[in-house]
């Protein structure tokens, strides 16, 4: 269940622009379905539920997740990822990743800084066991040249990808700090595809990424479908793991 975790919640981090622009977003609410598939074995594994609420200034997003009660036997998980972004070209301000997995606690902060090109991130790491009577606390300063995001607001850069302008194999290469470190995250795109969604034909871009870490890959490639029009909602995100592979589907506003 733990690969499984991490691919659904890479899978809804990995949505990108090519190019940072000012945006207009309104406020929604997008909810999910997490399926397991294996052979003949196609079973809802979890629910995620993505919110984004905007001011003057800024924008805050909030991802919710769980794992059903079924998948509670395995490995019981309830998520929390929270992004604060400027509302202009949607840099991270704050990331929070609040996990309750296994019978284990986890919170992640990090608290971005810019200057010029130079992206800094403070991240405090704090870690509580299942038999655990307290919590550990670690700290980490991360660096990066170029456009950097968080877990979760990468999620919103696809507001500002052009996909009008892009070429089938056409890439892009930004960075991503989660709690503990950086990565490079590889945007491709493929065209545009039709895709079954809940037994609805979608028009949608198909995209592929894939993540590396000191140069050596830390995922296979993870596919996702954006919707064609101008909400541009992903709208389906699947991952291969070990045994079986883990899918993301919309499911509605």
């Amino acid at each position: 269940m733990r690969l499984i975790k991490y691919t659904v919640f890479a899978a809804f981090i990995m949505a990108f622009s090519l190019a940072a622009t000012a945006v207009n977003l309104a406020d929604e609410t997008l909810n999910y379905k997490v399926l397991y598939k294996w052979g003949l074995v196609n079973k809802t594994a979890g629910r995620a539920t993505v919110t984004l609420r905007g001011n003057a200034t800024h924008y805050k997003a909030v991802l919710v997740g769980r794992s059903e009660s079924w998948a509670d036997n395995f490995y019981k998980l309830r998520d929390t990822l929270i992004s604060t972004m400027t509302r202009d070209n949607l840099y991270p301000v704050r990331y929070d990743k609040i996990a309750h997995e296994n019978g284990r606690f986890s919170h992640d902060i990090v608290k971005f800084t810019r200057s010029g090109n130079t992206f800094t991130g403070n991240c405090t790491r704090h870690r509580r066991g299942k038999n655990d009577a307290s919590t550990t606390t670690q700290t980490t300063l991360l660096k990066a040249e170029g456009m950097t995001v968080d877990m979760l607001s990468v999620f919103y850069y696809i507001r500002t990808l052009d996909f009008l302008r892009m070429k089938n194999g056409d890439t892009k290469v930004i960075n991503i700090f989660s709690g503990k470190k950086k990565e490079k995250l590889t945007i491709t795109f493929h065209g545009n595809k039709v895709v079954d969604i809940n037994g609805k034909n979608r028009t949608s871009h198909y995209i592929t990424f894939k993540f590396t870490t000191d140069g050596k890959k830390s995922s296979d490639p993870i596919k996702a479908w954006i919707s064609a029009d101008g909400k541009r909602i992903p709208l389906k995100l699947e991952g291969n793991l070990k045994v079986g592979k883990i899918q993301c589907i919309y499911t509605g506003s």
